[in-house]
């Protein structure tokens, strides 16, 4: 490990676990077994920007663009055509549905008028937090193009008594209302913008099915456990952290540990820093000499030791 990053550690003395997904770590079998069908669509939920994996009825074809009605977690909806998905990613077969139709003209020009509907309801929301007092941050609102169906997406802190709100909504719209507390990454999910790299939000623009990230796997990039480096604007550790992790954990069953010794020209050396981009390897010998070594000089022996050729 390089003497850079064991500063870092000991520099900052942070918990950093709170910067992590809760459900890192619970893995599924399914995702290994399951064998995806030959037609799989990727969608898009605009109000959320949420990505949905979905078959289609015999004979039936979507192109890029297109609008379709399919059922949501919520009820059906209208959702966005981004085109065939060959290679999808963290998702299972209970992710995926069936779209019911193609949207028709009378379906589009509904969406319109309930997004106008939405931008009232988004004040009248507002006031009426307002007035019983609640600590609560209103994130979007969506109105179901499918059904009689309006959804609040809040965020809060604390857990929140919503009940008479609710009535009062009720009362006022005359449908079934549905609010859900969301956490900070489905609120950067939905309200987009720009990360430290200067490019939009990757559960924004890139996916929202990527794989929980882990301190894990800031550790195995060797990358600084300094919370502002490794966090996104949401609070939560960066989502591009678990994009390479992969390829970080190949390179290193090739290379030796930082902290083995070895012998080498009349000295033995310990490993100090592993470069996995430069592949280059830094050593400190006993007599106090420095040595950058190329890793392709490094081999093991059938003891299982390394050498340098």
């Amino acid at each position: 490990m390089s003497d850079i990053f064991e500063n870092d550690i000991d520099k900052n003395n942070e918990d950093l676990r709170a910067l992590e997904d809760e459900d890192v770590g619970n893995s599924s079998g399914e995702l290994e077994t399951f064998i995806f069908p030959d037609t799989l669509y990727k969608l898009k939920l605009v109000y959320s920007f949420e990505g949905i994996y979905a078959t289609v009825p015999d004979g039936m074809e979507l192109t890029p663009g297109q609008k379709v009605i399919i059922p949501t977690r919520y009820g059906d909806d209208l959702a966005v055509v981004l085109g065939l998905s060959k290679q999808p990613v963290g998702i299972k077969k209970s992710d995926i549905v069936c779209v019911k139709r193609i949207a028709e003209e009378k379906d589009l020009r509904h969406a319109e008028d309930l997004e106008k509907k939405e931008k009232d309801a988004f004040k009248t929301f507002r006031e009426k937090v307002e007035q019983h007092h609640l600590d609560m941050k209103l994130v979007t609102v969506h109105f179901l193009v499918g059904e009689p169906k309006a959804l609040f997406f809040f965020s809060s802190d604390n857990r929140v008594d919503f009940r008479e709100l609710v009535k009062d909504l009720v009362s006022i719209f005359k449908m079934r209302i549905e609010l859900r507390q969301i956490g900070v990454r489905d609120e950067s999910r939905i309200t987009g913008g720009l990360g430290v790299c200067g490019r939009p939000y990757c559960c924004n623009a890139v996916s929202d099915k990527l794989r929980p990230v882990s301190i894990r796997m800031a550790k195995d990039q060797n990358l600084s456990l300094n919370s502002t480096k490794i966090s996104g604007q949401c609070g939560r550790l960066l989502c591009c952290l678990s994009y390479e992790v992969d390829w970080y954990a190949e390179a290193r069953k090739k290379l030796p540990n930082e902290g083995i010794k070895l012998f080498y020209d009349g000295t033995n050396f310990r490993v100090t820093e592993v470069n996995l981009i430069t592949s280059m390897i830094k050593m400190m010998g006993e007599d106090g000499r420095l040595l950058e070594v190329n890793a392709k000089r490094f081999s093991k022996d059938n003891q299982n030791r390394w050498h340098i050729n």
